[in-house]
């Protein structure tokens, strides 16, 4: 059973957040603050006194400390709760991503989308409880073995691209550009960044700019002393750094595949 926090400025939303959130069995006590500065004053007051919270709904564009600078704020706790926006905006979803917020609603709410922003942070708080860490969900990506929204901005509007579709991320800048196989797509965020949040979902460093999941490479090519990856149509070339550790990588899904055949080709053309 969930203990969590709703944050809104205007008093009819928070009431209406408050009322289906505790109309949600699964949520057994819901606390209300009517700006993020209360709401910080409320998580330091209930962790001092050693009382659980397991996430916080709040809005995004409060006066003073704004949803964002909240979420900021968190990690100067040892135990944050989750975080999930509840907003009439939508141009702050790929800021939220990168904070690492567990869900983005959007305003008006409707019951069963918020119900999955609940289940996603039960499942937050299961894995926290299996990794031994019963006291808190700090923000951040999911288990390996889930999959993962990713907003993205497109001609004005926010849309969500599934991790498991992008095959391949290339640096741009400030940004990085996703790749699947309906399009691409630039976010905001550090390739390094986005490395170290995928790289349990089997996403590899081939290149100082390019990150690849290794479950969408085809074929390993070497050719006169360079290495490339086939992904799709596009051949993706490996720079020397990061050789060893493609090559490792593969071999280890190959011994490890149930599969008969092996789950890419390696081409050798050094003749």
């Amino acid at each position: 059973m969930l203990r969590v926090l709703a944050v809104d400025d205007e008093v009819p939303a928070l009431e209406e957040l408050s009322y289906l959130l505790r109309e949600d069995p699964r949520v057994e006590w819901v606390g209300g603050a009517g700006d993020a500065a209360s709401a910080l004053r409320d998580l330091s007051r209930m962790l001092t006194a050693g009382e659980r919270l397991d996430a916080v709904f709040l809005d995004i564009r409060m006066p003073g400390l704004d949803g964002l600078d909240f979420t900021r704020l968190l990690a100067g706790f040892a135990e944050p709760p989750a975080v999930v926006f509840v907003t009439a905006h939508d141009d702050c979803a790929v800021a939220a991503y990168e904070l690492g917020a567990l869900d983005y609603l959007l305003k008006p709410v409707r019951r069963e989308r918020l119900a999955e922003a609940v289940r996603r942070v039960v499942e937050a708080v299961d894995r926290a409880a299996r990794a031994g860490d019963p006291g808190g969900v700090p923000g951040g990506p999911p288990a390996a073995d889930d999959d993962e929204m990713i907003p993205v901005e497109l001609g004005g509007r926010t849309r969500l691209v599934s991790r498991r579709s992008v095959t391949h991320v290339e640096a741009q800048g400030d940004y990085v550009r996703l790749h699947t196989a309906e399009g691409s797509y630039l976010v905001r965020m550090p390739l390094a960044s986005l490395a170290r949040r995928w790289e349990d979902s089997g996403f590899i460093r081939i290149h100082r700019s390019t990150l690849v999941a290794s479950q969408h490479i085809t074929e390993l090519r070497f050719d006169a002393g360079r290495v490339a990856v086939q992904i799709g149509d596009e051949l993706l070339p490996v720079s020397r750094r990061h050789t060893r550790a493609v090559r490792d990588l593969l071999v280890r899904s190959f011994r490890n595949s149930d599969q008969p055949d092996a789950p890419f080709t390696h081409t050798d053309t050094d003749d």
